[in-house]
C-alpha cells in the first residue's frame, strides 16, 4: 500500500502547479512567435493577444491574493510585469504597436524564473 506525507503531496502539488505556469507562458510564448511571422492584423495576433491576457488575468488574480506563499516584493514585481503585458498587448491590438518582441522576451524570462 502506498503512504504519502502530507508535505510529499503539498511538495508535488506546487511542484505541479509550476510545471503548469511554465507550459501556459510556453503555448503564450508559441502563439506570440507565430503571431508575429503573420503579422499584427493577423488571426494569430488576436489569438496569441486573447491568451495572454487571460494568463495574465488569471495571473494577476493570484497573485494579488494574500494567500499566495510568494514574498510580497516579488508578487507586486510580477503584477506589475503582468500589466505591462497586458498593455503592450492591447497597444499591440489596436495597431499602435507591433512589440511582439518585448513580449515575447519577457514572457521567456517569467518562464526561466519559475522555479
Amino acid at each position: 500500500m502506498y503512504q504519502f506525507s502530507y508535505a510529499d503531496i503539498q511538495d508535488d502539488s506546487v511542484a505541479d502547479a509550476k510545471d503548469r505556469e511554465k507550459q501556459a507562458l510556453s503555448r503564450s510564448i508559441d502563439l506570440l512567435v507565430e503571431a508575429q511571422a503573420n503579422g499584427v492584423g493577423s488571426r494569430q495576433a488576436i489569438e496569441a493577444i486573447y491568451f495572454l491576457n487571460r494568463l495574465w488575468t488569471v495571473f494577476v488574480e493570484d497573485l494579488g491574493n494574500p494567500e499566495n506563499a510568494l514574498p510580497r516584493e516579488l508578487r507586486a514585481n510580477l503584477i506589475s510585469i503582468g500589466l505591462w503585458l497586458m498593455r503592450e498587448a492591447e497597444e499591440v491590438r489596436s495597431g499602435r504597436s507591433t512589440n511582439f518582441e518585448g513580449l515575447i522576451e519577457v514572457s521567456q524570462i517569467i518562464r526561466d524564473g519559475i522555479q
